[in-house]
Formats: C-alpha cells, structure tokens, sequence
C-alpha cells in the first residue's frame, strides 16, 4: 500500500535495496495481484532478493456473513501457498454504526471457526487486524485474544498490531505473544482529532508523528515482540512522489535511531 504505483518485481528490489526482510503484497490495487506475474515466479524473485512474502492481503470483511467468503479465503490461501506467502491478511468490516462487543467477538469466533481448517490444512497462516474505527465489526486485540483463548490459541491464527489502529481505538493492550507483524505509519497532520483521522492522513513516521508509533514499538520490544514492521501509507501524495526509496530510507532511519536511543538510555 506505501507503494502500490511500483509493480510487484520492483518492490521486491526496493525492499531488498532498503534492508528490508519481506514485502506484503495486496489484492485491492485496482489491478491483478503480482501484476499477472505467475505466483511460482514471484516466489523466485522473492527468493532471489533474499525477500520474504511475509502476506497477501486481504480476505476483506471476512467476520461479516463467514460462511459466504469461505471460497474467496480458500483462494487466496491457495496463491498464498503457490507463492511462497506465510500469511493472508484477515480484515472486519466496517459498519454503518458501532457494534456491541459481545456481538463483535460472537462474529468472529464464528469467522475462525470455518477459517482454521482451511488455514491448518495449507499450512498459511492468517492475520487478524482489528480496525480502530468506531463502527468497526472488530475493534479490540483484546476481543481477538479472548476469542483465540476460547478456540485454544490455534496456530494458525495472530494478530495485525498497527500503529494507527491501536492508536484510534484507544486500546492499552500490547498482545506481543499473538502479534505475526506490525503495520507502521504516522500522522503529522495537526488538524484532525482522534476521531476525524483518516487512511489518507496516514504518512511515514517522523519526529511530527502523532500517532505515539515509537513508544507502540519501543512497549512491543519490550513485550518480546521481534518480527517484522510493515509500512502502511496511505496518502495520496505520497504514493505520487517520485523517489519513494530516498524518503523511506529516512524513515526507516528515523525508527532505528529512535529505538535504539531508548535502549542505550534503559542502559
């Protein structure tokens, strides 16, 4: 999504020029998933660039009528496990207006219920990523948690943390132990309040970010969280700019120098 203008091959040599451990990879575009490129061939590439496939999003409001997306989710675990992915990304709906809790985590543990089977016979793993909007059908890892708790904590089921979502919902909760990947980004922009922001106002994560995304990160380390963070931009300005390497290189800079200034001040 932070480039979704540079097709799939280049993304896998941006992220290799940048340092970085894998590439996500979507389906909502506007245009076929790895650009038409055979899924055995993208998982050469990303072989060949020392790249993970680390996951296809998304099965999209796959808490809302589960039953109904069964055959789009076995799809793109099927591309998943052609292409090397460890993950398809799990993504509720969002409703018209807010939805109780307890109907929340009802959805839901329905949802994984039909999923898990799919998902333990491929091997994929999915990745649930509660939204922090009001009307979110799913709004809380905590509600994700307890839901998994019931089910036996299946393996095949972890948790999306984003900054931005975790941020919006006000949630305290850091649930490292189920977290598979982090999705990364800032807002600078100081007019919207909490509840005005928007994906467009999503930008790369500097000292301006109002997101709190260095101390999100700095309590996940601290939690024993060490995988993968994913960036997730969604404004539109930037996916215009011409040389996105220069300016996530900065960023990616930007997290390292501030992570690393927490450590050796905890020394």
């Amino acid at each position: 999504m932070t480039v979704p203008n540079v097709a799939t091959q280049q993304l896998l040599q941006l992220a290799s020029a940048l340092g970085c451990v894998g590439v996500e990879l979507r389906n909502d575009l506007g245009r076929a998933l790895f650009d038409g490129d055979d899924p055995a061939e993208i998982a050469a590439l990303a072989a060949a660039q020392s790249q993970r496939v680390l996951a296809l999003a998304e099965v999209k409001a796959f808490n809302v009528d589960p039953a109904e997306k069964l055959q789009v989710a076995q799809g793109l675990i099927d591309v998943a496990v052609a292409c090397g992915a460890e993950a398809v990304a799990l993504i509720p709906a969002v409703a018209s207006q807010p939805i109780d809790r307890v109907d929340q985590r009802a959805a839901l543990r329905q949802a994984l219920s039909l999923l898990q089977p799919l998902l333990e016979t491929s091997g994929v793993m999915g990745v649930i990523e509660p939204l922090g909007f009001l009307t979110s059908t799913l709004r809380f890892k905590e509600d994700v948690a307890r839901v998994l708790d019931d089910l036996g904590r299946p393996a095949c089921f972890r948790i999306v943390h984003d900054t931005f979502h975790h941020h919006l919902s006000g949630e305290t909760m850091i649930a490292a132990d189920l977290t598979a990947i982090v999705h990364i980004s800032g807002i600078t922009d100081p007019e919207p309040a909490v509840h005005q922001m928007a994906d467009k106002h999503r930008v790369l994560v500097d000292a301006d970010d109002r997101l709190q995304t260095i101390d999100q990160l700095r309590r996940l380390q601290a939690a024993g969280y060490n995988g993968p963070a994913s960036f997730e931009v969604f404004d539109p300005e930037f996916h215009n700019i011409t040389d996105p390497a220069v300016a996530l290189a900065g960023s990616i800079a930007f997290i390292h120098d501030a992570l690393a200034a927490e450590a050796a001040g905890a020394a």
